[in-house]
């Protein structure tokens, strides 16, 4: 199912516990052309909130990145802009995702950029310390979240689509769940 109740959502956000917004929903027509800049189609759950519901920022860990434009403090110089930032260079996106099994965390291993570990994922949202919640967008785990650890090359997966994974959020009362947010 790939409908989203925006106003659930929202009013959802708005409780006490919460007290959250998001940005207003992109229009259809800025999400195809971010498609085909990218040579990509965004999973469902994830396109249609986007368009529907709203473009970040309320969302787990230090929140939901936008998809289009940068966050409005991304002149700050956090780590997670960067991220952003690549994630936006030609053909990353649609290149192949290489995960195709967990990788848990080992202290003697470390990640090696040649590997390609984010290429064909999504920057969701950051974690902290260089751990990112990452959508897939191509090969056979594509429309899933996984976290990814780029210092050590972990990569384990968190949920199978984007739909659960902001909705899990939103009924653990949407708090962050590392540590204070940036900013």
């Amino acid at each position: 199912m790939s409908d989203w109740d925006a106003e659930a959502v929202r009013a959802r956000l708005r409780t006490k516990i919460l007290r959250y917004e998001l940005r207003a929903p992109l229009p259809e027509a800025e999400v195809r052309a971010f498609e085909v800049e990218h040579g990509i189609r965004l999973p469902e759950e994830y396109r249609t909130f986007v368009t529907t519901v709203g473009d970040g920022p309320a969302g787990p860990e230090y929140g939901l990145m936008p998809l289009v434009t940068p966050r409005p403090e991304a002149d700050d110089d956090w780590a997670v802009d960067g991220e952003w930032e690549d994630d936006r260079r030609p053909g990353r996106l649609a290149a192949p995702c290489p995960i195709r099994e967990p990788r848990p965390f080992d202290l003697n291993r470390r990640f090696d950029e040649r590997e390609g570990l984010t290429l064909g994922t999504l920057m969701l949202a950051e974690q902290g310390c260089g751990t990112y919640s990452r959508l897939i967008l191509n090969g056979p785990l594509a429309g899933q979240v996984w976290h990814l650890d780029q210092d050590f090359g972990t990569c384990l997966p968190e949920s199978p689509d984007f739909r659960t994974w902001y909705t899990d959020w939103l009924e653990k009362g949407g708090t962050c769940t590392s540590r204070t947010p940036p900013g």
